[in-house]
């Protein structure tokens, strides 16, 4: 697994493309809401600005560069070779996401240390780390599911987008809405109660047994995705 992460990570520090595409938007994105938190913060609030940058750079970062470098190995037939070694099939997978999850991380880490640093750490951090674990699993878990209907690197940019932008706006719902109406509709749909997670993290004054209950759907999303890519998910190109 970790000769297979360390080429896929050359490979992507390469590709600047990739590089200028999928990584610098979120964090421009971060920068912006950041910068202007004064307002946002009176639009929702700091764990509202915290759970934007989160699935910002889940949805584009992780998500859509995940969804894009599976179906750019398919189509070079890159997987089909890996398959004939002796590597096993998970051992492939997660070593050509390793990366791409790492730097993910890194990202959203040090974003949110800046955005700590300008307005004041989070209420809990160990509930916000949960949150933001559990969010990236389902991310990722969401992208081997669209990966299997994705034929080509071009063929992401399409695939990818009703997730992504979905979850931006199921995330700007609930954080600004809250989940006094609607709750579980809400919290059932893709990211909705990791936002609330996320928030309540941040903010604070909610009691902690409430918040971990809000794993339960997220933690069911990265179950759905993983039975749709078992699948769905192909290791060569369709005929």
């Amino acid at each position: 697994m970790l000769p297979i992460a360390r080429s896929e990570l050359s490979q992507i520090l390469r590709n600047r493309a990739l590089l200028v595409a999928n990584l610098i938007p979120p964090v421009a994105a971060s920068a912006f809401f950041i910068y202007n938190r004064d307002v946002f913060e009176r639009i929702g609030s700091l764990g509202y600005i915290a759970a934007v940058i989160v699935f910002t750079i889940g949805a584009f970062s992780l998500y859509t560069t995940v969804v894009t470098t599976l179906a750019a190995r398919r189509q070079t037939l890159f997987l089909k070779r890996l398959r004939s070694t002796a590597v096993s099939d998970p051992a492939i997978l997660s070593g050509l996401v390793l990366p791409v999850g790492a730097i993910s991380l890194l990202q959203v880490g040090l974003i949110l240390g800046a955005f700590a640093t300008v307005s004041g750490r989070p209420a809990n951090v160990l509930l916000l780390v949960a949150a933001i674990a559990a969010a990236f699993v389902m991310m990722l878990a969401l992208a081997m599911a669209t990966a299997g209907v994705t034929n080509s690197p071009e063929h992401a940019q399409v695939t990818t987008l009703p997730l992504s932008l979905g979850t931006i706006a199921v995330v700007n719902w609930v954080a600004i809405t809250g989940t006094d109406s609607l709750a579980p509709l809400k919290r059932l749909l893709p990211g909705g109660s990791a936002t609330e997670l996320v928030v309540n993290a941040w903010n604070g004054g909610v009691p902690l047994a409430d918040s971990l209950l809000l794993l339960i759907p997220t933690l069911a999303w990265v179950v759905v995705a993983i039975a749709l890519a078992s699948r769905l998910f192909r290791w060569e190109p369709r005929r």
